[in-house]
């Protein structure tokens, strides 16, 4: 979907920093002109998983979870804190 939404998103971003100039320029083709194209999209994801960018976005989210929780227990415990920390543990640990 967001790649129909012509977004650029982490994964997408990682795959164009470390992949080869060819590869690079049909990625950016697709993105913004065949977006609507079942098998161009997938050809892109195909290439997104390959270059390692959702294993790199993962890993940046698993890093983030993990300093947003350590600063928050630098806070005595509250509700509200209890509140944030559930909602970074929604956000990191839902499934698409």
């Amino acid at each position: 979907n967001d790649i129909k939404e012509k977004k650029l998103t982490l994964p997408l971003i990682y795959t164009l920093s470390n992949t080869d100039k060819e590869t690079r320029r049909k990625i950016i083709y697709i993105v913004k002109n065949n977006n609507n194209d079942r098998e161009k999209v997938k050809w892109v994801i195909d290439n997104v998983e390959k270059a390692g960018g959702i294993d790199y976005a993962k890993q940046k989210m698993e890093d983030f979870k993990s300093e947003a929780l350590s600063i928050l227990h630098e806070f005595p415990e509250s509700p509200v804190r209890k509140g944030l920390e559930d909602m970074v543990l929604f956000v990191t640990d839902r499934k698409y």
